[in-house]
């Protein structure tokens, strides 16, 4: 898989120290989105050695065994300390884990062990707004201003015009990478969103797709607003008690009890402990703060696949409403596999054989996990990760088509590459820019130049810490000039304007990215990870 806004992440994250420092940003800076960071291949003799840590919750069948299998053999491969997987399957459910929660004090990790689960906590804010619409509390298609009179971003008329919707569709249209940490406060979220005035807008509201961490804040914000309460307190009231999900909540304080996946880096095909990783601001609570279980994560599934009722036979969403979450998109495009657009903050995602793919997942340093449904075939899978390393297996069951193939009998859209003229790849060179905003603030850049090769599109990626010395701490000056680092990517055309992603060797990584034009007809954006990139042309 390609970076997402990153570049080598191992390397980037072994250098956090401090509460979160800006190396340890760089690596947490794209870490709330579906898409994950360059995979880093374990070394044979890893002394990561996987395996099952017991029996599983759920029927056996082949099916079930070859993803054991699968599941094993990565965890070796890729250097994963622990993972727990949950699959739901013509009626059946299997929940299993795998290996251990921690290399220096390992327990086994079974189908309650904890993990961060990243982004697919917008799915629990996107159904908790969705309890206060059928409440009549809450309009998707309202202007956020209803809610918030002060609401703020840089352009005053997506200000007002922005529209509860748009904010979980991801196509706000401003800047989506800001990662500021506002305290432990019960106030930090709303300090989030009114630091967000300085946000530029890319493209106008509800026209353009790009992944958006900030606009999921603004809409846990909405929803602390509307309810009197904290974000976290009303997603435990509307959505998570109701449930039941007894291993899935916000803070470290109340995992207490439980088995918790510790996060890992991988050293030298080794996975290493790092616990500097786990650290998460509260202000991102809504986009990505969300500790769960393989179990509760595939209860979850069965609710959003099932009629809106909780287990005790309480109605929580009509089924009109769940189907109206996964339906509808805004904007396509693409965020690792393409997208016909996101509903109420789910992805979803065509296939070659008809049936819709409703997915998320997530990405926190040492933390990688992945979450899909195919409600037409009644299958979902969840997988739960601890190591940098579990982003190539999420990618092998998500994003290829071996689980999807194997238990839902869908495919990804044919893509096959071709070598174009140079005058074809005339109008997609040059260089792309885009920024985004780290813990403390500060703006950094991200810069891409691309060139035509062969008949694709090869060139480099480099990440620049903050443009201002003055934004920066002595101490801190010789972690951010590392900080800047450069790695190879590519392109490689399968159909007008959408490409496959290439290492630096040319070689398929097995996600997708895609160009997107202005007004003019002329490229203006590459989006890749669901984040736009300005081309710059003059």
């Amino acid at each position: 898989m390609t970076t997402d806004l990153l570049s080598d992440g191992s390397a980037t994250r072994r250098a956090a120290g401090r509460r979160w420092s800006r190396r340890g940003f760089l690596s947490a800076a794209s870490a709330l989105g579906c898409a994950g960071v360059t995979p880093v291949a374990a070394a044979p003799g890893s002394a990561v050695r996987g395996g099952g840590t017991g029996e599983p919750d759920g029927p056996s069948h082949p099916l079930f065994d070859a993803l054991d299998a699968k599941i094993e053999q990565a965890m070796k491969a890729y250097a994963i300390p622990g993972a727990a997987v949950g699959v739901l399957w013509n009626g059946q459910e299997y929940v299993k884990g795998y290996g251990v929660t921690n290399v220096d004090h390992p327990v086994p990790v079974d189908g309650d062990t904890v993990f961060r689960v990243g982004s697919t906590t917008k799915t629990f804010t996107g159904t908790t707004v969705m309890r206060l619409v059928e409440r009549g509390e809450v309009e998707l298609d309202a202007p956020v201003r209803r809610y918030l009179p002060d609401f703020t971003v840089a352009d005053p008329y997506a200000s007002a015009q922005v529209t509860v919707r748009q904010l979980l569709d991801h196509s706000a249209g401003w800047l989506g990478d800001d990662y500021q940490d506002f305290g432990p406060g019960n106030d930090a979220l709303a300090r989030f969103v009114t630091s967000m005035a300085r946000l530029p807008q890319l493209n106008p509201p509800g026209t353009v797709f790009a992944y958006n961490n900030a606009a999921l804040c603004v809409a846990g914000r909405i929803v602390e607003v509307v309810t009197g309460t904290t974000y976290e307190a009303a997603v435990r009231d509307l959505v998570i008690d109701p449930l039941g999900l007894d291993h899935t909540r916000f803070s470290t304080d109340e995992t207490v009890g439980f088995d918790v996946a510790a996060p890992h880096d991988v050293v030298d095909g080794k996975a290493v402990l790092e616990p500097s990783f786990w650290l998460q601001p509260r202000s991102l609570a809504p986009t990505g703060g969300l500790i769960s279980s393989a179990r509760d994560q595939l209860a979850w599934a069965r609710f959003h696949l099932g009629d809106g009722t909780a287990p005790d036979g309480t109605r929580l969403l009509s089924r009109a409403s769940l189907r109206r979450m996964r339906s509808d998109p805004g904007p396509g495009g693409t965020l690792v596999v393409e997208l016909d657009g996101m509903g109420v903050t789910w992805m979803l995602r065509p296939t070659a054989r008809g049936a819709r793919v409703v997915q998320h997942g997530g990405t926190w340093p040492g933390q990688i996990s992945g979450f899909l449904m195919v409600p037409g075939r009644g299958f979902a899978l969840t997988l739960l990760t601890n190591s940098e390393g579990g982003t190539q297996l999420r990618d092998e069951l998500f994003t290829d088509d071996w689980a999807l193939g194997r238990f839902a009998g869908v495919t990804n859209l044919p893509a096959t590459a071709q070598v174009l003229t140079g005058q074809a790849l005339a109008p997609y060179e040059g260089r792309y820019t885009a920024q985004r905003i780290n813990d403390e603030g500060a703006v950094e850049d991200v810069v891409v130049d691309l060139t035509r090769h062969d008949g694709q599109l090869r060139g480099t990626r480099t990440f620049h810490g903050p443009s201002s010395p003055g934004d920066t701490a002595p101490e801190e000056e010789e972690e951010d000039a590392a900080a800047a680092q450069t790695s190879g990517l590519g392109a490689a055309f399968y159909r007008p304007d959408f490409t496959l992603d290439l290492d630096d060797e040319g070689r398929p990584v097995g996600t997708r990215s895609d160009f997107v034009r202005g007004p003019d007809g002329k490229v203006l954006w590459w989006r890749n990870h669901g984040r736009l990139y300005r081309h710059r042309t003059g």
